[in-house]
């Protein structure tokens, strides 16, 4: 689909019934990531009123209950930088993208930071191979701040 075909997308919180959609859209985040613990964990983190997470209902879907896409962020608070609400994830079902249902999914993102954590600072992190994602979120506003490498340990008893 063309920037030139517009389409109209409905935003709404996410519920518990859609953690197979996100689950399944998480993958194409990394393709590797096993689905089942990621629903698992979306059931627990959507309780908690420091995460949002919000749906892209899918406008092609004939049965009405299919996401085109959804949006993940936590309210934090950093020693260094104060208060800030960051985009844990976004993920846009490649039918729609480019006609502004990951901006439409920011957005809703921005106005709970705002509106009800009462937070103005956002930040997203997004990793060097995302490449298409970069020009993305410049274009919606967002600026560069630094490129850091990402160091893990798994601790064992």
């Amino acid at each position: 689909m063309s920037a030139n075909n517009a389409l109209t997308f409905t935003v709404r919180g996410a519920r518990p019934g859609d953690a197979a959609h996100i689950a399944q859209l998480t993958l194409q985040l990394d393709p590797d990531l096993d689905p089942a613990p990621i629903a698992q964990r979306f059931e627990r983190l959507l309780t908690r009123a420091t995460h949002a997470f919000f749906v892209l209902d899918d406008p092609s879907s004939d049965g009405g209950d299919g996401i085109a896409g959804f949006v993940a962020a936590e309210h934090r608070t950093l020693l260094q930088f104060g208060e800030r609400v960051e985009l844990i994830a976004l993920v846009v079902d490649p039918r729609v993208r480019r006609c502004g249902a990951g901006s439409t999914l920011v957005a809703a993102v921005e106005a709970w930071a705002r509106q009800r954590r009462g937070v103005q600072d956002m930040v997203v992190r997004s990793s060097l191979s995302r490449e298409d994602s970069h020009p993305f979120y410049q274009r919606i506003g967002y600026v560069h701040h630094k490129t850091q490498n990402v160091y893990t340990r798994t601790l064992t008893p």
